[in-house]
């Protein structure tokens, strides 16, 4: 999300550049920008909630916009031009995807908590300790500095962003983050 942002994150900056090579191109394209995926709280975190009913991550109390791949691929159906819709609207456009509401992980926390009825805890750590467990993952430095750069965004409040990107182009609401924990109940007990 914000690819375009000056100056922007690193991580942002390497999808500008992809982003670049294909305007450049003269391609037609439609980027789709979506913001931190609600599933990420499976993939990443999954384990954790499920082991020791909690979220580690250094964001204080950042709120995030969370958004679930679904409503991703249910706007790129949509907007992305087939043989049979023709569409041009979306042609050479940019869209920012998020969830309806920005949410700190804390209060994500809480979400599964009331839904599965399983207290998950949100844990605020150090930095440092988030760092030194990315690297014992394997993770290379430069990644691992993308992500702590990622997480001080948050922390600064510039990852609250709310779009209603969903409903403009889908006509139906964006996947609340309570949807998303029903939906994938049987990855947090």
């Amino acid at each position: 999300m914000e690819a375009d942002a000056e100056p922007g994150t690193t991580i942002g900056r390497l999808h500008r550049q992809e982003e670049k090579i294909i305007e450049e191109s003269g391609i037609p394209y439609t980027f789709l920008r979506p913001g931190a995926f609600m599933q990420n709280f499976v993939n990443f975190f999954g384990q954790t909630i499920k082991d020791q009913n909690a979220i580690y991550i250094p964001a204080e109390d950042g709120k995030i916009s969370f958004v679930d791949v679904r409503d991703i691929a249910a706007v790129a159906t949509k907007i992305l031009p087939t043989k049979s819709n023709g569409s041009q609207q979306h042609k050479n456009k940019s869209y920012d995807i998020t969830g309806h509401d920005a949410l700190s992980y804390n209060q994500a926390a809480e979400i599964p908590s009331k839904e599965i009825g399983k207290k998950i805890s949100y844990i605020d750590i150090p930095e440092e300790d988030f760092r030194k467990g990315m690297k014992k993952m394997g993770m290379e430095d430069w990644l691992i500095d993308a992500i702590i750069e990622f997480y001080y965004i948050i922390r600064e409040g510039h990852a609250s962003l709310a779009t209603n990107v969903v409903e403009q182009i889908t006509g139906r609401k964006s996947i609340s983050f309570e949807q998303f924990v029903r939906g994938y109940a049987s990855s947090f007990s």
